[in-house]
């Protein structure tokens, strides 16, 4: 397993015996004596845990925000402040996107170690004036700046200033990210769990590997178009670290904001319209948890093609089971496929590794 950022030595009081597992649930796990309590909490973190714990015995996993459901108006039910209040272990995924967190723990009475899955990641600062730019701050992280993956391409001159607005949450939408936060979990488990350590540990390197292998396919795929192409328009700023990482053009969004519940103005989308016009770019995304009909709206005023439905991108949740979202890897395969197609080519062939983890045929 790669270096993990260590942690408290709190963590030691999670280790426990047996029990049983369980997968992301709506209702609260039953206690169990002897079993280690982990709380989860968006989509994207329960993912990367249940990767991370496979088939260990004495693990119950619970997940508070399911599928579909967007972080921004999340509300925690009673169920989850019962998992709340029984969790060894709460895994967020930090840079202030589980803002409700701290009240939820407090009507709990609950004071369970908290683990930050961003700890390492260097953050984009984000302002609606002048988007996004590297921040220096205690989340830069060497290795991550010199990801395996990078080459002159890919490697930006970035802009470090602290005076540019709070920071984007969404790191998990760069591979290279999802694999700090993998390894910040893992780290996590092996100190509250260590007679677990070597399982998770080597289901953490093999869930790495497969996330390198993803993020050289998206790098592949997207490489096919001329930098000056890959233009993107979404519902709303959640494909920041995407587009950093992979290079592309962020044209605008249908809700200029963080969060996706904020609304545009009139002149917002007039200046979103003429924008797609003039750079020529050739679609608009609605997103899962984002109704569509302003990006279905903003498409046809333009003239360009919608993608929503069972084609709107995976951003701030993923899809229930079933659905090509329905993992990080799935959900990272359909969004590249789409973005992708929409400039006119194919993405390039899906390794074996990917396919299996998304649940897709590979070519």
């Amino acid at each position: 397993m790669r270096k993990a950022t260590p942690l408290p030595a709190a963590l030691m009081a999670g280790a426990v015996g047996l029990g049983t597992l369980s997968g992301c649930s709506s209702t609260a796990p039953a206690s169990s004596e002897g079993e280690l309590r982990v709380v989860a909490t968006t989509t994207q973190v329960g993912d990367f845990v249940r990767e991370i714990v496979g088939e260990v015995d004495g693990v119950s996993v619970y997940q508070l925000l399911q599928p579909g459901v967007s972080p921004h108006a999340f509300d925690p039910s009673a169920a989850d402040l019962v998992a709340l209040t029984e969790a060894d272990i709460v895994i967020e995924n930090g840079v202030d996107f589980e803002p409700w967190l701290d009240d939820a723990l407090a009507s709990a009475a609950s004071d369970p170690v908290v683990v930050d899955s961003s700890d390492g990641v260097a953050l984009l600062a984000y302002s609606e004036e002048e988007g996004h730019e590297h921040s220096d701050d205690e989340h830069s992280d060497d290795e991550h700046s010199d990801d395996e993956h990078s080459d002159d391409e890919h490697d930006h001159d970035h802009d470090h200033d602290h005076d540019h607005g709070e920071h984007d949450p969404h790191i998990w939408q760069s591979a290279a990210d999802a694999e700090i936060m993998v390894d910040n979990i893992a780290a996590a488990l092996i100190e509250a769990d260590p007679d677990n350590a070597n399982t998770y540990s080597a289901n953490a390197d093999t869930y790495l590997g497969t996330l390198e292998e993803l993020d050289a396919w998206i790098i592949a795929s997207v490489d096919q178009v001329p930098a000056e192409d890959r233009l993107l328009v979404t519902s709303h700023d959640a494909l920041g670290y995407y587009v950093d990482r992979y290079d592309l053009e962020y044209v605008g969004a249908v809700i200029p904001s963080l969060d996706d519940s904020a609304e545009a103005s009139a002149l917002e989308i007039d200046e979103l319209v003429a924008l797609i016009q003039e750079t020529g770019a050739p679609a608009v995304f609605a997103e899962s948890s984002v109704n569509p009909a302003a990006a279905e709206t903003i498409a046809a005023e333009a003239g360009v093609t919608v993608f929503s439905g069972d084609d709107a991108l995976y951003a701030d949740s993923f899809g229930v089971a079933g659905t090509p979202g329905a993992t990080y890897v799935g959900s990272m395969v359909h969004n590249t496929e789409l973005i992708v197609g929409s400039w006119g080519v194919e993405p390039a062939p899906v390794p074996d590794a990917v396919a299996d983890a998304a649940n897709v045929d590979a070519d």
